[in-house]
């Protein structure tokens, strides 16, 4: 079975008025076990209305999440589960409680690393993730277990679905992928305690591979698994946290993916500084928020698909801020309290036209890059109730979710009438600079937030400065272009000294400075110049913090 999965955040339990419900993946739940007669019972396949709606409810999941609270409250250690719901009363019920003995005995102040070295192309069959690490090997696709001298030792076992007669074929794989389960699977259980890597619920796994030779089993993407075709190269290290250096200079994370957001949580991180609204849209959200929102200006092709979408929600514009603001809140709860700068949505038009829906939408410009985008859209007829939208899912991501360290940061202000209409843009919606503790930041990536610093700061809390925008505005570059890429560089004195100048008059007035960009992670040089210019933060990939810290 591929089950709902729900993600609840424990600091927002404890006050009734808040919703902990952070996260809500739909199962495909294609078969149901019912009532045959009495005593009996018969396996058959979902309605597709029941598998696109939810299982539990969030009053529902409350209550379950405040019985496994008390659970584990009471034996004093982490705690597995399983509960029921009776079929005809409705009532809820614990069946079960035993010790979880895999993540909570992982060493936290370790972290292991793997990570595929060569590009790896289209993947041929996804899933569910299980652990972070890669495996590979002979494909071996079995519809029963076999003698273990028939399994070779390092094979990657392909199979429906597995129970406890597998386990002893399971234990000789360097991986394990299977066409059903989710992360309470037998599959998903017995591969974690084993430490293999594991696809699961990939859907027609058996079939696609049945014909392949070898793969490679790739968890260390994030919360979705892939299996490609060949034997990729990778790479394992293992980083000892607890000899990290401290620094004075903050060292934060940029994070984009909500489902890798907490595989992430053992670095010691100041936080998030740069969280890219832009990639959730995309990958979790798919349709343009104006197309949500005015559908009579699609096709029936895509009003149809994006029915489908957002079935059974009250509105589409809901679809929007409900997986907008699940997927915020991954974020941030990943790190809580620490702070988790959040970017609004910095889509150029070309990019916004490839949405679902979305080319009704945008105009045709011949150079995107520095065209409609960031705070010109936000205030804009064009864009302004879509605006709305991204301000109703960071409103219930602080108030209705309790995720308070939510830092709200606006890209490609170019004046300060601009700043002044996206702030009451933003009012209107209810999200008021310092209400309720809100902070609102502003991306340095235009000269002008550089030459009129001080007046960008009595508007805004904070700068981050976007070093790859910066340096295209300053040398007059496209940092898309191939054929000036030998002279693009952020380390140019002219970068370098503007970079300065923001941090000299930002400080003068009591305002932040940090960096996000990838420069830091390649170039110890130029670390080492932001820290001697007194930049605050510098905000970088995962995988490069400990080399940056």
């Amino acid at each position: 079975m591929d089950p709902d999965e729900y993600t609840v955040f424990k600091p927002s339990m404890k006050d009734p008025a808040l919703d902990p419900v952070i996260g809500v993946r739909i199962g495909s739940k294609r078969i149901k076990t019912v009532y045959a007669s009495t005593g009996l019972t018969r396996t058959e396949g979902t309605p597709e209305t029941e598998r696109s709606q939810r299982v539990l409810n969030d009053a529902e999941i409350r209550t379950l999440a405040g019985w496994a609270a008390a659970v584990e409250k009471h034996y004093g250690c982490p705690m597995d589960l399983e509960w029921a719901k009776d079929g005809l009363t409705g009532e809820l019920w614990i069946l079960q409680a035993r010790p979880e003995t895999v993540q909570s005995r992982r060493h936290t102040a370790t972290l292991r690393r793997c990570r595929l070295t060569t590009a790896p192309g289209a993947p041929l069959v996804d899933g569910t993730a299980v652990g972070e690490a890669i495996g590979r090997g002979l494909v071996v696709a079995l519809e029963h277990p076999v003698d273990l001298d028939r399994f070779p030792s390092g094979g990657v076992l392909v199979t429906g679905i597995t129970d406890p007669d597998w386990e002893p074929v399971m234990k000789r794989a360097s991986a394990i992928v299977t066409d059903h389960g989710g992360r309470t699977s037998h599959a998903a259980i017995v591969s974690r305690e084993l430490g293999v890597p594991a696809v699961v619920g990939a859907g027609d796994a058996t079939h696609v591979l049945r014909d392949v030779r070898e793969v490679t089993v790739s968890c260390a993407e994030g919360e979705h698994g892939h299996v490609y075709g060949g034997l990729l190269p990778y790479e394992e290290s293992e980083e000892d946290l607890e000899r990290l250096p401290t620094t004075r200079t903050h060292v934060m994370l940029n994070l984009a993916d909500p489902s890798a957001a907490f595989r992430w949580w053992r670095l010691p991180a100041d936080g998030v500084g740069l969280a890219r609204m832009e990639f959730i849209v995309a990958h979790q959200i798919k349709v343009h928020p104006m197309a949500l929102l005015h559908p009579e200006r699609l096709d029936s092709h895509d009003r149809h698909l994006i029915e489908r979408l957002t079935e059974g929600y009250p509105d589409q514009g809901s679809y929007f801020v409900d997986r907008l603001s699940h997927g915020i809140a991954r974020i941030a709860a990943s790190r809580w309290p620490a702070p988790v700068v959040v970017r609004t949505s910095d889509f150029k038009t070309n990019e916004y036209a490839k949405l679902l829906g979305g080319r009704p939408f945008e105009p045709d410009e011949a150079n995107p890059m520095i065209g409609w985008r960031g705070a010109s859209r936000y205030y804009d007829q064009g864009y302004r109730e879509g605006f709305a939208l991204e301000c109703r899912a960071l409103r219930r991501v602080r108030e209705t979710m309790g995720l308070t360290n939510v830092v709200v940061m606006i890209p490609f202000c170019r004046t300060l009438g601009e700043a002044d209409r996206v702030l009451d843009t933003m009012m209107e919606e209810g999200l008021v600079r310092g209400r309720k503790g809100l902070q609102v930041y502003v991306m340095a990536e235009i000269p002008a937030n550089i030459i009129l610093a001080q007046d960008f700061a009595e508007r805004f809390d904070g700068f981050s400065i976007g070093s790859n925008d910066l340096t295209q505005l300053t040398l007059g570059i496209d940092r898309d272009s191939e054929v000036l890429a030998r002279i693009f560089d952020e380390a140019d004195p002219a970068v370098t000294r503007s970079i300065g100048t923001l941090v000299t008059r930002a400080h003068s007035v009591g305002r932040t400075v940090g960096l996000c960009g990838q420069r830091p992670s390649d170039d110890p040089a130029f670390t080492e110049f932001l820290v001697a210019a007194g930049v605050d933060s510098i905000s970088v990939a995962p995988d490069s913090f400990a080399t940056v810290k």
